[in-house]
């Protein structure tokens, strides 16, 4: 029988969504934390000071730290304190040196960094950790693998979410009213409409996030046009297309006496009628020829493009502006701006930060109800397929496994020694060890208390994170929070509620048992057939 258009959409849905279910729940969550990106930088330096200095006072105490430590530097970058991040980053590029090759690995061995105290200008000395941007470069760049095919890898899981967010759209003709239909306690249909409902209520999130997911790599994932455009090299697509400043001149190779870095910031921010810096950039430091190169701090404005100043370091005049983007990468900016959300004040990136977990439970919900959905009809025929043992151990693996192994990486922040090598990719291990284990024992045994107890740990590590938070910074409960220590409350706060949630979803899951179809039920409750004993005389 020849089917509908919906119904073939059904079918569609339903597997671009599967296939690559487990590696967007990965995204989905590493993406959602990342909303919260500086917060959990916060949380997990807490040796950083907790109070917020002015910028020309950080930016001073930065430029003293520099000329001390790396005064021969061919460059200078500093990102300045803020409310969210009270620390003062920065980095520079060494000179290199005689017979040096030029590699990315040479190059990558001549930068520098460090984190200081802004208010003093001296070293703080915070744990070695990548913090949350873990978490924001996993949803893109995953871990241990080249860079390109990972993102080629989560392009392609982009693809086939947007494919399964359209399809499901024209498979669900009462799609307004599966948002108020929730049915608990119906076996496949209650995990029908929590799938339902998970998705209708952010649908318009899940669209933008995704679609736009994909436009932050566009330029990535369709070459060849712009070297048809631009035989010269895609460089000259870049010059012309964004908004960027242009490179710096070089060195004059004779000393100079720059301004005083606080005359110059100001004069960038009159130049921007008041808006703030979030960096600067000095090229040449010491030098005749020394430029300051000023970015503004994002405020309101949607387009991810920052814009951005070069001064001359002796006079003090503006010598260059970033350029205006053309229609099509100022839109391109706007929907790269839309995805990572730096406009957001707290309240919308609270609300973007909850319509993130919902994509996380829509994402699971999909994958569970996939495998609920096939157990009956494998039921039918006697054997449990395949496939299906697949589905259910990839299942126990990631929407069981992720949780443990997310809260795993904050223990792992504040528990790995302090002084050990290479102490991020320790703690990143820790997060995919768990996972693994998660994994494995999903394979072994892939039943409801394998789920039960992974839930349960989870709900366990993420309840306790704020008792983890109290014993290792000295912070108590119950007294008043110094200025800046609400990131580390908020944490605490957050991780504690969604705990209390995975150890509801374990106990839900250990007293859940299959629903019973009515003619079972009849056949239960049917008095038992009285048996002929004897036969013929």
């Amino acid at each position: 029988m020849k089917q509908s258009f919906r119904q073939s959409m059904a079918w569609l849905h339903t597997w671009t969504g599967l296939l690559v279910s487990w590696l967007l729940l990965l995204i989905f969550m590493g993406g959602t934390a990342s909303y919260y990106r500086e917060e959990l930088n916060r949380w997990m330096r807490p040796e950083l000071p907790r109070t917020v200095v002015a910028p020309d006072v950080a930016a001073t105490n930065a430029l003293r730290y520099l000329q001390r430590e790396a005064p021969d530097a061919t460059y200078w970058n500093v990102t300045l304190p803020d409310a969210r991040n009270p620390a003062l980053d920065m980095y520079w590029m060494n000179p290199a040196r005689e017979g040096a090759s030029n590699d990315r690995a040479s190059r990558r061995a001549r930068f520098g960094q460090a984190t200081i105290d802004a208010s003093t200008g001296e070293h703080s000395q915070v744990r070695e950790t990548r913090g949350g941007d873990f978490f924001y470069r996993l949803h893109f760049d995953l871990y241990a693998i080249p860079v390109l095919w990972a993102r080629y890898i989560v392009g392609f899981c982009a693809m086939f979410m947007l494919v399964a967010i359209i399809t499901g759209v024209i498979t669900h003709k009462k799609i307004f009213k599966d948002f108020f239909t929730f049915r608990p306690r119906k076996g496949q249909r209650s995990w029908l409409d929590f799938h339902n409902v998970s998705a209708v209520m952010a649908l318009p999130y899940h669209l933008v996030i995704t679609y736009t997911g994909i436009v932050t790599l566009m330029v990535m994932y369709l070459p060849l046009g712009i070297k048809a455009a631009y035989p010269e090299g895609p460089q000259a697509f870049y010059d012309e297309s964004f908004s960027d400043l242009p490179p710096a001149g070089d060195a004059a190779g004779t000393p100079g006496t720059p301004k005083p870095i606080a005359e110059l910031l100001a004069s960038a921010r009159l130049a921007w009628e008041g808006k703030a810096v979030e960096s600067f950039r000095i090229d040449h430091p010491g030098d005749a020829a020394e430029t300051v190169s000023v970015y503004q701090r994002d405020g309101r404005r949607l387009s991810y493009e920052t814009p951005g100043v070069r001064l001359n370091a002796a006079t003090g005049q503006i010598i260059a502006h970033s350029g205006r983007a053309g229609a099509a990468s100022e839109t391109r900016g706007v929907l790269y701006g839309l995805h990572i959300a730096r406009f957001a004040d707290p309240v919308l990136r609270l609300l973007l930060f909850a319509s993130g977990l919902l994509g996380c439970l829509m994402v699971a919900s999909g994958a569970v109800l996939w495998g609920i959905k096939e157990r009956a009809k494998h039921l039918k025929s006697g054997r449990i397929g395949v496939g299906l043992r697949l589905v259910d151990a990839l299942n126990i693996g990631a929407v069981g496994g992720l949780p443990l192994a997310f809260a795993s990486y904050f223990w792992a922040n504040r528990l790995v020694p302090l002084h050990i090598e290479a102490r991020p990719d320790m703690e990143a291990r820790v997060f995919f060890l768990v996972w693994a284990i998660a994994i494995v024992a999903g394979f072994i045994r892939p039943r409801r208390q394998t789920w039960a107890w992974l839930l349960y740990m989870a709900a366990g590590l993420f309840t306790l994170i704020p008792l983890l938070n109290a014993l290792t910074t000295h912070v108590h409960l119950g007294v008043t929070l110094p200025q800046g220590d609400w990131a580390l409350a908020g944490v605490d706060l957050v991780t504690c509620c969604i705990g209390l949630v995975l150890g509801y979803c374990g106990w839900r899951m250990q007293r859940w048992q299959p629903p019973v179809s009515a003619a079972e039920k009849r056949r239960r409750q049917a008095p038992p057939q009285p048996q002929i004993e004897g036969g013929a005389a």
